[in-house]
């Protein structure tokens, strides 16, 4: 490269980095758009509408009724948002929050008021009609000429929302082949056979079949032909607004229950400016002191690094908001997770080149073959967490699909800055006649380390922990205090108390942390306190583990007496678990599919399923150690568990390809006196670096959270320090001589 293209490039590069970096900070026009502030936060970092719906009728409506009826509103309200919730309160009531969004009426408006949807037959019995229709300024308006229960009686409902599976919007071509939009039905069994006698006659008579849904008629289809499989169209929709807002309407009517709405808030955060505060100062300080340590570790490549990191942080900003990812605590984690594989990736880079360095080649030339024996290993490693992080992205629920679009993008970013703006900014050092290798520095002889030989010890010591971590989540109920479950589950899990606190002054969500939420946790026996404040009143909301009657009274006695509020006024419900035993299923599926995946990669990649069962055995020895450490710590467990978790087992499964493509690599190179732990070996010698500092770089930044973290955000970076040390113990210590043994154990024919 010309000195001239060198600077245009560097100047390119920069420049691209503070115009990215001013939209981050500044954004555009009136509204910001494009800002950092205009990224779409979760309920726990920016608050939204909280909606509470009370079953209609009398008695107390059934454990599966109300299981069913919050799994189909979780999949309703997933179109606001991946991050919303929905929860039992008390024994009949649901509560729905939504993130990001500040208009209740609006949401409720759209949401509609879960009812009991209808498909009735136009004629009764005797040939009289259900219902009529007459001509207004609107169209054709439609009524009943009897009342439902009559209608029923009779056998003129059909199928009711309950035999309906799906409904959605979306586009066919006619027989003339134009688009049209329509509504796809599938029915259940039962209803698929009530629903082909009711078309077939319907369709012998020229009538048709009304879709009646909270007191009124949401269309009334013409009936062409008997509909034998259960597989409906209802066509043709004026526009695909007008078909999505049908489906919609018969997807909330097919709920279990009848609901009302008994009350409905705008809430702010549950974790306040603070959090927010907080966490970007941890970004801030961990960011600088990772660009520091790359320049005094790698010099003039550090400055590269840099550089490239500088725009990878702000891409990463501004597509977080161009994509509307909705960012929680767990999207933190997976940004997190995706930094320290951009440092990763620029440390293998420039490992290898200081390596090329050693035996005597020019930089221009080291930089050239250097790359070209990274890519596999960068490519395998990010390649093998993206596939987790799609598995989990398309399989998972919540917080997790928050966690996995994160984790995809800076994964994608990372490689494009460490691939390609790394390496252009090289190529212009070296265009500007910056080819000193002192100004890069030259590796040293890697001096051989026996991993392999102690692996007796590994074993030994990751077993011990393991099993002493088992014996103390068998502890339940041993008399040990405190400890009434394995792990210590928050109410996310098990479910809580719902205490709400009308109070004499408003006082703010920071106000509320500093000034109660430690005596709260004193006196409930809870570091994982959730707070949330009403906004427009002076009512603050605590979630807390279920209490006991002295706990409840405690409370009750702490805010009257301190705060002189109306005991009569304080209100504490039961609520169920935010994470359903349905969404824990869910994700524990999607993690299991993820592993898979991965397994089935890495076998594809080295041709040698033993990698990638020594991988995965790595994955799980780390997941295992780290419930070890919330069991003997008894560290709160709750929605940011997985999302800790899934950081591990991304960074560990990154760091093991590492090793293993080295391992590869010069197992290619070596004669047949070279002896297999040699190999393993030197390879693991060779990469240690890497893995030290790589390690290093990603600790510093969750150390940052730790530091200047409120609470929550400490529970959840404390476990994940073990993780990031474990991580590397596991790939360095472990992975390489469970290959050894497998392959020792199990040779093939060729090795």
């Amino acid at each position: 490269m010309s000195k001239r293209k060198s600077i245009i490039a560097i100047v390119l590069i920069v420049l691209c980095s503070l115009f990215f970096g001013y939209t981050d900070v500044a954004g555009f026009g009136t509204n910001k758009a494009g800002s950092a502030k205009d990224i779409k936060l979760g309920l726990d970092l920016a608050g939204g509408v909280s909606i509470t719906y009370q079953v209609v009728g009398d008695g107390v409506p059934s454990i599966q009724d109300m299981s069913d009826t919050i799994e189909k509103l979780k999949k309703r309200v997933e179109k606001y948002s991946t991050e919303s919730s929905v929860y039992q309160e008390g024994a009949d009531r649901i509560n729905i929050e939504i993130p990001g969004v500040y208009d209740a009426n609006a949401i409720l408006q759209e949401l509609g008021r879960p009812g009991t949807l209808y498909f009735l037959r136009q004629n009764g019995s005797d040939g009289t009609p259900n219902y009529s229709g007459y001509y207004s300024e609107d169209g054709i308006e439609y009524v009943l000429n009897r009342s439902i229960e009559e209608i029923d009686a009779d056998g003129g409902v059909v199928v009711v929302g309950t035999d309906v599976i799906a409904a959605d919007a979306g586009q066919i071509q006619d027989s003339m082949q134009n688009s049209e939009y329509v509504v796809s039905l599938t029915f259940s069994p039962e209803g698929s056979e009530k629903f082909r006698l009711a078309t077939k006659d319907a369709a012998a008579k020229g009538e048709t079949i009304a879709i009646y849904y909270d007191g009124a008629f949401v269309m009334v289809p013409n009936v062409k032909n008997e509909i034998p499989n259960g597989n409906a169209q209802i066509s043709p929709m004026a526009s695909f607004e007008e078909a999505d807002k049908i489906a919609s309407t018969i997807r909330i009517g097919g709920l279990k229950l009848e609901l009302e709405e008994l009350r409905s808030n705008v809430v702010g955060a549950s974790l306040g400016q603070e959090a927010i505060g907080s966490s970007l100062k941890a970004g801030v300080v961990g960011f600088a002191i990772v660009v520091v340590f790359m320049i005094a570790v790698y010099f003039m490549f550090g400055l590269t690094s840099a550089i490239a990191l500088s725009l990878y942080a702000v891409l990463e900003i501004l597509l977080i908001n161009g994509f509307g990812i909705t960012l929680t605590l767990p999207g933190i984690a997976g940004i997190i997770l995706s930094v320290g594989m951009a440092v990763d990736a620029n440390v293998i880079i420039f490992a290898r080149i200081r390596e090329e360095l050693r035996t005597g080649k020019t930089v221009e030339s080291a930089v050239k073959v250097a790359y070209s024996k990274a890519m596999s290993a960068i490519l395998d490693g990010n390649i093998t967490t993206l596939i987790a992080a799609a598995v989990l992205w398309i399989m998972g629920s919540g917080s997790i699909k928050g966690f996995a679009q994160t984790l995809a993008l800076g994964i994608v970013l990372s490689m494009f800055t460490a691939v390609v703006i790394t390496k252009l900014l090289l190529k212009a050092l070296i265009g500007l006649g910056i080819t000193n290798p002192k100004v890069y520095g030259v590796a040293k002889e890697n001096k051989r380390i026996d991993f392999v030989s102690k692996r007796g010890i590994f074993f030994a010591a990751s077993g011990l922990v393991i099993a002493a971590g088992l014996v103390v989540m068998l502890s339940v109920n041993s008399g040990v205090e405190g400890r009434g479950h394995s792990l210590n589950f928050s109410l996310e899990f098990l479910g809580g108390t719902q205490t709400t606190v009308p109070f004499n002054e408003d006082y703010s969500l920071d106000q509320i942390n500093s000034m109660m939420v430690g005596d709260v946790e004193n006196i409930v026996g809870d570091a994982n306190v959730v707070v949330t404040k009403v906004q427009g009143s002076n009512e603050v909301i605590f979630k807390t583990k279920t209490l006991s009657a002295e706990q409840r009274s405690a409370l009750d006695e702490y805010f009257t007496g301190k705060y002189n509020v109306d005991l009569e006024t304080i209100k504490a419900e039961s609520i169920s678990s935010v994470i359903s035993k349905e969404s824990q299923k869910e994700t524990i599926i999607a993690v299991i599919v993820a592993c898979v995946c991965m397994l089935i990669y890495i076998w594809f990649r080295f041709k040698d399923i033993r990698f990638g069962a020594a991988s995965v055995l790595a994955l799980a020895h780390d997941v295992l150690v780290t419930l070890a450490f919330y069991a003997f710590a008894y560290v709160s467990v709750g929605s940011t568990f997985v999302a800790c978790m899934l950081t591990i087992v991304g960074y560990s499964i990154n760091a093991t390809i590492v090793v293993f493509d080295r391992i590869r690599e010069n197992l290619n190179e070596a004669t047949r006196k070279t002896e297999l732990k040699d190999i393993i070996n030197d390879s693991i010698s060779a990469t240690l670096s890497r893995s030290i500092f790589t390690s290093l770089t990603t600790f510093v930044m969750v150390v940052c959270l730790y530091i200047f973290g409120v609470s929550s955000v400490k529970e959840f970076a404390l476990p994940l320090m073990v993780g990031i040390i474990c991580g590397t113990y596991s790939s360095v210590c472990l992975a390489g001589s469970m290959w050894y043994v497998f392959r020792s154990k199990f040779a093939k024919k060729e090795d």
